[in-house]
């Protein structure tokens, strides 16, 4: 009796292990679903969307400019930031300050990129931080999963439950070249 248990919590002990390390393989070399907020992306990815952010590219070198990417911020090891890449190493960068009155070139080192968000005027990114080494970088962004919008509380459904439309899943390449700062 006691050996059967204890091969039955061994066994279910093992199975934990064998699929704990396949979702941290997944997690950490496919992809993973991110809630971004903040307003730094804004029109792109506005507060509270899901987007999935794949592993594949940066392990492959293959960031590009103009694809929006999940990063580790310089500032806060905990806290991931979501931003559009708009220099790559060697890329010279032709940035202001919010009045625009004072233009300089920056030259992005190599191993480093240069991230901005689209919102310029409520965004801390590159022009505030510098330029960020490769190995911050997550992933790149390659599908928004749109939220659902909620209805103001105290309108039902005819179901009795909240009033929601359904999730609608946007799939897009997030580059855009309208908005290269990269001279």
């Amino acid at each position: 009796m006691f050996r059967s248990m204890l091969g039955k919590a061994l066994g279910l002990v093992g199975y934990t292990i064998q699929y704990g390390c396949i979702a941290h393989c997944a997690f950490e070399y496919i992809g993973e679903f991110v809630v971004c907020s903040g307003p730094s992306m804004e029109p792109t990815i506005v507060n509270h969307d899901v987007v999935f952010s794949e592993r594949m590219s940066r392990h492959l070198f293959k960031i590009q400019k103009g694809d929006i990417v999940i990063a580790k911020s310089p500032f806060d090891p905990n806290m991931n930031i979501c931003k559009r890449v708009i220099g790559l190493e060697g890329d010279k960068i032709c940035t202001s300050a919010q009045s625009d009155l004072f233009k300089t070139h920056t030259f992005v080192p190599m191993g480093h990129v240069w991230l901005e968000g689209d919102n310029l005027r409520n965004s801390t990114d590159s022009r505030n931080y510098g330029p960020i080494p490769y190995g911050l970088i997550r992933g790149r962004v390659c599908l928004k999963v749109r939220q659902p919008s909620v209805h103001p509380i105290g309108r039902q459904h005819s179901t009795g439950g909240p009033a929601t439309t359904s999730d609608e899943i946007t799939g897009f390449l997030m580059r855009s070249n309208a908005s290269l700062k990269a001279v």
